[in-house]
């Protein structure tokens, strides 16, 4: 088998080329000084502070902060404007609570939860790792099944934004800002 001194010597200068290349000495190039602490503190300033997530937040991907809208100066009404019913279930005064028994399959318990304390809640407080991520209804981190029916009869949730009409229907919940209002059962890590 012959071997072409053409291929040969091209493979040869190629070698030698990278090489050289390899031990040559790069040109001057400096990297830029990070961001000054006064530039930090600059954009620190700029942003609005929110609630952040909790520490130990067990999700990947996950919620946010709502966006908060400018209204008119004073927060008045505009003519003909309802007002907005702004209450929680978490707002029920003491002598107002009630105690409902939720059935949390995958755990394999059922526990007595207040209609003032929301699903998530309850169930951490019995030691049970439940996902979540935002806490505040506005992703599905924490999302349980509801197999009896619609979640709204159920529950109540405080200001979700993520399920619709069809997958509230299909008893699905955020334990996050869901309140009991009956007995139920409960499959948690479930999402539509």
């Amino acid at each position: 088998m012959a071997v072409s001194t053409v291929g040969l010597g091209i493979g040869v200068t190629l070698t030698v080329i990278a090489v050289v290349l390899h031990y040559a000495r790069g040109t001057g190039w400096t990297a830029n000084e990070d961001i000054s602490q006064e530039v930090l503190e600059q954009r620190a300033e700029s942003v609005p502070e929110t609630d952040f997530a909790e520490p130990m937040n067990r999700s990947i991907g996950g919620g946010g902060v709502a966006a908060i809208g400018g209204g008119e100066a004073g927060g008045e009404l505009a003519e003909g404007e309802a007002e907005e019913d702004t209450s929680s279930p978490a707002d029920i005064p003491e002598d107002e609570v009630e105690y409902f028994d939720i059935e949390f399959t995958k755990e394999g318990e059922t526990i007595e939860v207040a209609n003032n304390e929301p699903l998530l809640e309850a169930g951490e407080d019995e030691g049970w790792d439940l996902p979540y991520a935002c806490r505040q209804g506005q992703c599905v981190s924490c999302a349980g099944h509801i197999p009896d029916g619609d979640s709204r009869d159920f529950v109540e949730h405080d200001d979700q934004e993520m399920l619709d009409d069809p997958e509230l229907e299909d008893g699905y919940v955020l334990t996050c800002v869901a309140y009991p209002r009956d007995d139920f059962t409960l499959e948690t890590s479930e999402t539509p």
